[in-house]
Parts: C-alpha cells; sequence; structure tokens
C-alpha cells in the first residue's frame, strides 16, 4: 500500500488547511485510518482516527479545531484543520491502524505533508 497525503503548508495562526491522503490498494474501506504528526525533535504521534463506521477519536490538543473524515469510494482520509496554531507545526501522515485510538499503524509510512504555522 502507498500513501500520498498532500494539502499541507505555510498558514498564519489561525488560518486553516485541509489536508487528504490517499491509499492505494483495496482494502481501505475496511481499515481504521489515522492521522499522524511529527514535530522537529519530537516523536511521532497520533492526531485523530476514524473507522468504517465513522466513528472518530481525537487526540486533545486538536479536539474542537480538527475534524477527520473519510470517502472510502476516493481512497482518501480527510483532516480539515482550523485555527492553527504555531504548535501544529509538524509534517503529517496518515496510516491505516489496528484499532481506533491505541491500534498500531498497519504499512509503511509515506512521505507526509508538511505544515508550517506562523505566529
Amino acid at each position: 500500500v502507498q500513501l500520498q497525503a498532500s494539502g499541507g503548508g505555510l498558514v498564519q495562526a489561525g488560518g486553516s488547511l485541509r489536508l487528504s491522503c490517499v491509499a492505494s490498494g483495496s482494502m481501505f474501506s475496511s481499515n481504521v485510518w489515522g492521522w499522524y504528526r511529527q514535530a522537529p525533535g519530537k516523536q511521532r504521534e497520533l492526531v485523530a482516527d476514524i473507522t468504517s463506521g465513522m466513528t472518530t477519536n481525537y487526540a486533545d490538543f486538536v479536539k474542537g479545531r480538527f475534524t477527520i473524515s473519510r470517502d472510502d469510494a476516493k481512497n482518501t482520509v480527510y483532516l480539515q484543520m482550523n485555527s492553527l496554531e504555531p504548535e501544529d507545526t509538524a509534517v503529517y501522515y496518515c496510516n491505516a491502524k489496528t484499532r481506533l485510538r491505541v491500534g498500531n499503524p498497519l504499512f509503511s509510512w509515506g512521505q507526509g505533508t508538511e505544515v508550517t504555522v506562523s505566529s
């Protein structure tokens, strides 16, 4: 499976971005999908994930600001990011997961998409 994330960029604090991630392969619809991020010098962390039944989970640091969604017909998972803060600066990745919230990533990581939020 190949993962192609896009939509990142440079935005001012308070702004918005919408990230997209397209996955190759035929197993998209049956998997939990998540967005992760890795800031410079920090470990990768889970931002949000979503089940095939549209149940969602968010890290506390993005609750109320980010929304995860998916379109199984397009093998695509999205992350709408509003009210961005400089602390959101990171490379964002998507991956399938074994379980909501605590599951492990399933596939090799793609290149991710870089988000930079200026103050």
